[in-house]
């Protein structure tokens, strides 16, 4: 079965950095995709960043240059590293994969199967 339990996050500055991780279970897929979304009240779920099992990543416009999405497949870890951190970052985070897809874009929140329970980032200006 597969799992994901997340860590990280909090709150910071505008301007600071923090780090995602998600600590991947029960995952026997070739191909795969991992990906961080994360949501607001009010709001539809938002894919943030995706890397496949080649390492290939993509990235919402708007964190491009900040964020970097990275795995470690010997300690099955996926992480987000933010940085320059801004007010419209805050959000609750949350870690996905699921099975055959690659890194071309990201796919919506409703195509993952698996999630982690997410944590909140706030970030004030």
């Amino acid at each position: 079965q597969v799992q994901l339990v997340q860590s990280g996050g909090g709150s910071v500055q505008s301007g600071g950095s923090l780090r995602l991780s998600c600590a991947v279970s029960g995952i026997t897929w070739d191909y795969y995709c991992m990906a961080w979304f994360r949501e607001v009240p009010g709001k539809e779920r938002e894919g943030v960043a995706v890397i496949d099992n080649d390492g290939d990543t993509n990235y919402i416009d708007s964190v491009k240059g900040r964020f970097t999405i990275s795995q470690d497949k010997s300690s099955k870890m996926l992480f987000l590293q933010m940085n320059d951190l801004k007010p419209d970052d805050t959000a609750m985070y949350y870690c996905a994969t699921n099975g055959g897809c690659q890194a071309s874009w990201i796919r919506p929140s409703s195509w993952f199967s698996y999630w982690s329970q997410g944590t909140q980032v706030t970030v004030s200006s």
